[in-house]
């Protein structure tokens, strides 16, 4: 049968039409049931708070529950392994951290996955600064004195990490790279024993997130330096940036939102969106605020370059520093 040309064009066009009609269907009904939002750190953790509070905000705007999943363990990798494989359908994201930039070429080869070949970025939320902090009896109160005293007493200087390849240790040998000092990481299991080491002498210096030091630096057990951030940070007023003395100096822990690859980009938008309102709205910053941390609204395109950006800077440094995980 041949279909007059009238019909046959009105039938062409309605078929042409069906691909942005799923996908507005898709982007309207999503989400239709709970999504999981998995954490690669445990219970308590940074990423595990700032992940709850998008989750609770995802949650009322799109009156769909946001399940915070923590998948703990080789350095966030079981998480992002667990999210690269799971059906890109937006149902399972995963709540990337500075680790993964850093994971890239620390455990390239021991993992199936490129992270960036093999995730969607869909939403940077926040960059939580880190403070350079040392032992109250190492005769020092600036940065440039503390790299004056490395140098005349190099060896004698060693610095708490949380894990070989953290960010404590990277930011520490980045450190290390621009000013040409010797220091020897110690590595502890977690946080809390560093800084009981820092503030016993046990260990004189450390880079350590702000919100896990502050109330030692407020109640004065630790003498903060420098924050590694470009600029300043609003609750440690009057401390400087380790960039004003040590030139390109800038280190910060980040966290957003990334989809398994093929997720659609609609379904990409619409959580992009609704996270961009959440860092625009004045009680989620101030939330943010209160955990040291710095809203970073954006596309999807802002924070997939800038996820590329951070992969080359810290592989650079694990390369250079030869940071091998245990």
């Amino acid at each position: 049968m041949i279909l007059p040309r009238r019909r046959f064009l009105h039938l062409a066009a309605g078929a042409a039409a069906l691909p942005a009609a799923a996908r507005i269907a898709r982007a309207d009904t999503y989400p239709a049931r709970p999504v999981h939002l998995v954490v690669g750190f445990g219970p308590g953790s940074a990423s595990d708070i700032n992940a709850r509070l998008v989750g609770q905000w995802l949650a009322q705007r799109l009156n769909q529950n946001f399940i915070v999943e923590n998948r703990a363990g080789a350095g966030g990798n079981i998480a992002s392994d667990y999210v690269i494989h799971a059906a890109p359908d937006g149902y399972t994201l995963l709540y990337a951290s500075t680790a993964v930039a850093i994971n890239a070429t620390l455990d390239a080869g021991k993992v199936d996955y490129d992270f960036q070949r093999d995730t969607m970025p869909v939403a940077a939320v926040v960059r939580t600064p880190f403070v350079m902090e040392v032992n109250n009896d190492l005769p020092v109160k600036t940065v440039p004195e503390f790299i004056a005293y490395a140098k005349a007493n190099p060896g004698k200087i060693n610095f708490a990490t949380v894990g070989p390849g953290s960010a404590q240790h990277l930011y520490g040998e980045y450190f290390k790279m621009l000013t040409g000092i010797t220091m020897v990481p110690v590595h502890y299991h977690g946080a809390a024993p560093a800084l009981t080491d820092l503030i016993a002498g046990r260990v004189q210096i450390m880079f350590d997130v702000v919100v896990s030091s502050l109330s030692y630096i407020k109640s004065g057990q630790v003498r903060a330096l420098a924050v590694t951030t470009a600029g300043p940070v609003d609750v440690l007023p009057g401390v400087p940036t380790v960039g004003q003395f040590v030139p390109g100096y800038e280190a910060s822990g980040w966290q957003g939102v990334c989809a398994p690859k093929g997720t659609p980009p609609d379904i990409v938008d619409k959580l992009n969106r609704e996270i961009n309102a959440g860092l625009a709205d004045a009680d989620f910053k101030a939330k943010l605020a209160k955990l040291g941390g710095q809203p970073t609204p954006g596309t999807p395109a802002d924070w997939g370059k800038f996820i590329a950006s951070e992969t080359d800077k810290w592989g650079k440094v694990v390369r250079e520093a030869g940071v091998k995980t245990e």
